[in-house]
């Protein structure tokens, strides 16, 4: 295994791909001369040219539309958002055509494309580049989401998204690029699509989070362990399809839920999950299942209300020690 950078996974995940396949391209704001707003595309200009690492006008919606048309005309390209808050431009392309078109029309058309970039909360950068996107596209019929956690499986499961011959959403945390992590250095690494990761073993509460929140439910698990409370925590890794089944074989285990989510809490990925829970769970629960979430206000500038806002382990301390009736 190699210790690397988040950026340095996603890289090698593309670099990978554009040597195995020809007709992928990417195309984005400032990926070819630049190297990439974060650094992600370093060094792709040089090894495979301005044909296939294309620099684009600020227009979100214009190369949003032209790697929908180059997908239905066979390449297979990936679009680089500078962040997905500036994704909003181009909603219409994504939404209204991207996830659609192969339904429309009666699976003539297929759109094998990836749209990937930073995603959620990024520290002091204002509230219309901190919002956490990943239940905005999950809640449509036709795109797959996937939120990686760590550098390993950012580059599992984007190789998997370019693979795909549908529209993948590709979420990344904006402040998790410069990561370490251990990633495999077997020739092809694949992490399936769909399938969620027990990344902690544990018998007295079940933790679902993904993303940056992820990493609060791991600190807060290693400070409830001190206590004599082992906490169970999944990472779901695909936000959809959600793989609710080791989810749900988990609570049968350990009785109580709490779900950590980097969203606000009205309609967000924690509300869905917790749902399914008790719908198909619901005589192994010996507590409500919890969730920790954002504020349902705009994220704050200020740092220190930065701070209160965003979510942290205590938070995740006090809902298990609500779920195991500790409070």
């Amino acid at each position: 295994m190699a210790e690397l950078q988040f950026r340095e996974a996603i890289r090698e995940a593309l670099n990978e791909e554009m040597r195995r396949d020809e007709s992928i391209v990417i195309m984005g704001e400032e990926v070819a001369e630049y190297n990439g707003a974060y650094k992600v595309t370093q060094g792709m200009l040089d090894e495979f040219g301005s044909k296939r690492v294309i620099d684009t006008p600020i227009s979100e919606l214009g190369f949003a539309g032209i790697g929908v048309g180059a997908a239905m005309n066979g390449l297979r390209p990936i679009i680089e958002f500078m962040t997905f808050n500036f994704a909003l431009v181009g909603i219409d392309q994504i939404l209204n055509n991207a996830a659609k078109l192969r339904y429309m029309s009666g699976g003539q058309i297929s759109i094998p494309m990836v749209f990937r970039g930073p995603n959620a909360g990024a520290g002091q950068l204002g509230a219309t580049h901190s919002v956490s996107y990943e239940s905005l596209y999950a809640h449509y019929p036709g795109l797959k989401v996937m939120y990686p956690s760590e550098p390993g499986d950012a580059k599992g499961m984007l190789k998997t998204a370019i693979r795909d011959n549908n529209p993948v959403i590709f979420l990344e945390s904006e402040q998790m690029y410069g990561m370490k992590g251990y990633v495999p250095d077997e020739e092809d690494y694949i992490i399936p699509m769909g399938k969620a990761k027990i990344k902690r073993e544990g018998t007295d509460v079940t933790l679902v989070a993904h993303g940056k929140a992820y990493h609060v439910a791991v600190q807060a698990a290693q400070q409830l362990a001190k206590d004599g409370i082992e906490c169970e925590i999944i990472d779901p890794r695909t936000i959809k399809p959600f793989d609710m089944e080791t989810v749900i074989e988990s609570v049968k285990k350990t009785n109580r839920c709490v779900v950590v989510d980097e969203s606000h809490p009205f309609g967000g990925i924690a509300s869905e999950v917790g749902f399914q829970i008790q719908r198909d769970a619901f005589d192994y629960l010996d507590a409500p299942v919890l969730r920790v979430c954002l504020p349902d206000v705009p994220a704050p500038f200020a740092k220190n209300l930065y701070d209160l806002w965003f979510l942290d382990k205590k938070q995740v301390i006090d809902a298990v020690n609500t779920v195991t009736y500790r409070n």
